[in-house]
């Protein structure tokens, strides 16, 4: 279970003299999942249980009050995905009136490991039971932003985890509580966040958007207005981009009456994405001038949730990272219908060929299991599909 890697971002973090973990807040085990979403629920789980809540238990008896957790974890593998889903049910059971928010990382799609939409899906359809919404970054999205918009010809881990770190900070720094407010928000993981953007539990799924993202090269000939920045990350919003380059200016919103751009064509593809709820956080000078009545186009959102409830916006004054200007968007919308429904699919086809069952059936997780799992995920693409 990583021992390797936490030792590792322990040194890192302690190099750094900005910050330190402590050293009796940390569980690692020689032994990892050999990437089996099984192993890791049905074996890593229940063996170290009792130790790992313990640690917990003793940092949550640390707070003031407790807002809630934020669990990072990966889908693909065994451990981050078996382990995680299992220590998110607990949570779930033993502390039921603070809210859970998974931040997990979608896999490649041409594949990391051969299992690893088996192991997605199980993972997704346990958060489904046990998490109050999941916050979805994609590897393929993070790699062509390192491509495509920072220039990087040799990308790692460290430039990935880069931009996804830049992409949480831009939304969990701290912003005013309300327009005119000097007063920092307290509590941006619960009510702020997840109880806006997450209206029905049958509605879960989140990501965010950034916009600019670029090197620091790039910055120095670069000048930005709210106007151009909204602009942009709005058509982002409705043509489902992950960045800024590419964006789709054709998808438009639809009219009233009139199906949206992309809904009616004969191949049934999705271009139009229609949003449940959108969070805007914007930083940076100037930013009360910041013009925002785009997003609250009610073209935008689904006809069960009146767009005063569906929109909400952050901002501070004080730049983030390298720019004088920033919006970073957290929306619940229909965003990852093609990729669920890719990886339900592929899971689907190794599935009725029984390939590496036994893998997972050795472990305890049955057919049925697999079929639950298929059956969930299958209800959640429907229904965001008919948004």
């Amino acid at each position: 279970m990583e021992p390797k890697v936490i030792n590792q971002t322990l040194c890192k973090a302690a190099h750094s003299g900005q910050w330190k973990y402590g050293q009796h807040a940390c569980f690692y085990q020689k032994q990892g999942s050999g990437n089996n979403w099984a192993y890791g629920y049905s074996v890593h789980g229940p063996r170290h249980e009792e130790s790992i809540m313990n640690l917990i238990q003793k940092e949550v008896e640390k707070c003031d009050s407790l807002s809630g957790f934020f669990i990072i974890m990966s889908m693909a593998g065994g451990t981050g995905s078996g382990l995680g889903a299992f220590l998110t049910q607990n949570l779930h059971e033993q502390y039921p009136h603070s809210l859970k928010m998974n931040q997990i990382i979608w896999p490649y799609e041409t594949g990391e490991v051969i299992v690893q939409n088996y192991n997605s899906v199980l993972t997704l359809s346990h958060l489904y039971r046990s998490s109050d919404a999941l916050l979805v970054h994609e590897n393929d999205a993070a790699h062509k932003i390192c491509a495509k918009l920072m220039n990087i010809k040799q990308i790692s881990f460290s430039n990935l985890n880069q931009v996804l770190a830049h992409q949480l900070g831009s939304v969990f720094q701290p912003t005013y509580a309300a327009e005119g407010s000097f007063h920092y928000r307290r509590n941006p993981l619960g009510r702020d966040l997840m109880e806006s953007l997450v209206p029905h539990p049958e509605f879960k799924m989140l990501g965010i958007r950034n916009i600019p993202q670029m090197s620091e090269n790039s910055l120095v000939y670069s000048t930005f207005t709210w106007a151009g920045l909204l602009k942009h990350l709005r058509q982002m919003l409705i043509s489902n981009a992950k960045m800024e380059e590419g964006i789709d200016w054709q998808v438009r919103p639809p009219l009233a009456g009139i199906p949206p751009l992309g809904k009616m064509c004969p191949n049934k593809e999705l271009q139009f994405n229609t949003s449940i709820a959108n969070l805007l956080v914007l930083r940076g000078k100037g930013v009360q001038s910041a013009d925002v009545e785009g997003f609250k186009d009610p073209a935008l959102y689904t006809s069960w949730l009146d767009p005063v409830h569906a929109f909400h916006v952050w901002k501070t004054q004080r730049a983030f990272n390298k720019y004088e200007m920033s919006a970073a968007l957290v929306s619940n919308s229909q965003f990852l219908v093609k990729p669920l429904d890719r990886i339900v699919g592929k899971a689907w086809n190794m599935f009725a060929s029984k390939a590496y069952i036994h893998q997972y059936t050795k472990y305890g997780i049955e057919e049925e299991d697999f079929l639950d799992s298929f059956t969930l995920l299958e209800q959640v693409v429907t229904s965001y599909r008919n948004l």
